[in-house]
């Protein structure tokens, strides 16, 4: 069970042979800062007690799992037997909550069912709940990402058309001249759309490659500040095939958009003044 403890630690008493001591686990981060080492041993004492603090030896030190729902609690940790926690609190037999892990095979609404018959007032939530209510605020923050992933897609075409738009009318006179020499109009409508099309998917390769630099720099960050192994930003390759298929799919449809304009303008007047 993990306890997240204002506690007092201080240097145990050499008269305390260290192999009766029951063990606890320490975060990496509490470890560093006293600093502890695996063999030492402390005193713990819980906020809500006012007795002397209990001695035990550090079994061993652990790393946080990376949790993002945790990260505003960002308080180091240590871990100890239920037993010895239980020793450590003013009040025995009581429980704010506790976490129960079912085999597979189990019946769960059998067990919930079970536990409510044995403590009276208990409120049971599958896991599934729990995490449904605990990702309120990452939903929020999920969905502000999407609206701005689509505003971003949505200039992202704007920018691609204007582009080809400008490109195809700054060569009117070179297309009208390769018209006049006989180059078919579906030639250079196929030309315009594949321009738009590399222009696009090397856009989309800067993109990916910026975005994977940005994302480094912004775990490295905030990793340094929260003292975390979490990620707080990915690029993961199904992004990648994501990004290059919007980016084929804007620059073929603002290829065409272009190509038609021009495509469908005759030889002669491309070659007059916009």
């Amino acid at each position: 069970m993990i306890l997240a403890l204002a506690a007092i630690l201080l240097l145990a008493a050499p008269q305390m042979a260290e192999a009766q001591l029951p063990e606890i686990l320490v975060e990496r981060r509490l470890a560093e800062q006293l600093p502890l080492a695996i063999g030492d041993t402390v005193h713990l004492r819980a906020l809500a007690s006012e007795g002397a603090p209990l001695p035990f030896r550090v079994g061993g030190v652990h790393e946080r799992a990376a949790d993002p729902s945790r990260i505003s609690r960002n308080e180091p940790e240590v871990r100890l037997q239920l037993s010895d926690l239980e020793a450590l609190l003013p009040d025995h037999d009581r429980v704010d909550r506790f976490a129960v892990t079912l085999d597979p095979e189990a019946d769960q609404d059998s067990v919930i069912a079970w536990i409510e018959s044995l403590a009276y007032g208990a409120a049971i939530y599958p896991t599934e709940a729990l995490a449904d209510e605990a990702s309120t605020t990452f939903r929020v923050i999920s969905r502000f990402h999407d609206a701005i992933g689509a505003v971003t897609i949505l200039a992202s075409g704007v920018f691609l058309l204007c582009v080809m738009l400008i490109r195809v009318d700054e060569r009117r006179r070179d297309m009208g001249l390769l018209r006049l020499m006989g180059v078919s109009r579906g030639t250079v409508f196929r030309t315009i759309v594949l321009e738009a099309v590399a222009i696009a998917v090397a856009g989309s390769i800067a993109g990916a490659i910026l975005g994977t630099l940005i994302a480094g720099v912004v775990n490295r960050y905030f990793a340094g500040v929260y003292d975390t192994t979490l990620r707080f930003a990915t690029v993961t390759p199904d992004i990648i095939i994501v990004a290059m298929a919007l980016g084929l799919v804007l620059g073929i449809g603002a290829g065409v958009l272009a190509a038609l304009r021009i495509s469908r303008t005759a030889p002669r007047r491309l070659g007059e003044g916009r």
